[in-house]
């Protein structure tokens, strides 16, 4: 890695070679290691991937003491934005995961950080083939259909096709609820 001082005499890594190599797995995990850091990659998502260094350094101090953003002392929120400037930034802008621009205090999510996604925990993900369930109900409803259009006899059955749609899609909302979560697991604070 080059290394280049810049104008406050600060040491910074140069990322023109780096930032064009895919990250490796020891990089992902030296920076899912941080909680912090995780917190970052994550409010930038949620934020449209772009947030000032302020704007983090709330939120994040708020999800860490537990209070509103606007109940946090200027101390707690001090503490959080001097590890994201000193600390944490800077190492997320030497892998090339976002572009970080200290003087104007903000911070962008790269495509880059699309790479760390297969190291991070997934939400639990249905077995059940419900792309396969569902188009079964429609080549029945189609069936049901052509035979309604040969004069067989088929409404009571029609009405089952809406049915086990209508529950289909009951259950299957249900089911993706139960799998969504308010923060991802990786943020949440274990004591």
């Amino acid at each position: 890695m080059v290394r280049e001082t810049d104008l406050e005499g600060r040491t910074q890594g140069s990322m023109s070679m780096e930032s064009s190599q895919k990250l490796s797995p020891d990089v992902v995990f030296e920076i899912l290691s941080s909680r912090r850091r995780r917190m970052v990659l994550y409010l930038l998502r949620q934020r449209g991937n772009e947030a000032t260094v302020n704007e983090l350094a709330e939120e994040i101090a708020a999800l860490e003491n537990d209070v509103p953003v606007e109940e946090l002392t200027s101390q707690q929120q001090k503490r959080v934005y001097v590890s994201l400037y000193q600390t944490h930034l800077p190492k997320l802008d030497q892998t090339g995961i976002i572009d970080y621009d200290a003087d104007e205090g903000t911070v962008t999510l790269t495509s880059k950080a699309n790479e760390m996604d297969t190291y991070l925990t997934q939400s639990p993900v249905s077995t059940y083939p419900w792309k396969l369930h569902y188009a079964a109900i429609t080549a029945l409803s189609g069936l049901l259909m052509v035979l309604w259009l040969l004069s067989v006899p088929v409404v009571s059955a029609l009405s089952f096709v809406w049915i086990a749609f209508v529950i289909s899609g009951g259950i299957h909302y249900w089911q993706y609820r139960q799998t969504q979560q308010e923060i991802p697991v990786e943020l949440e604070q274990h004591q």
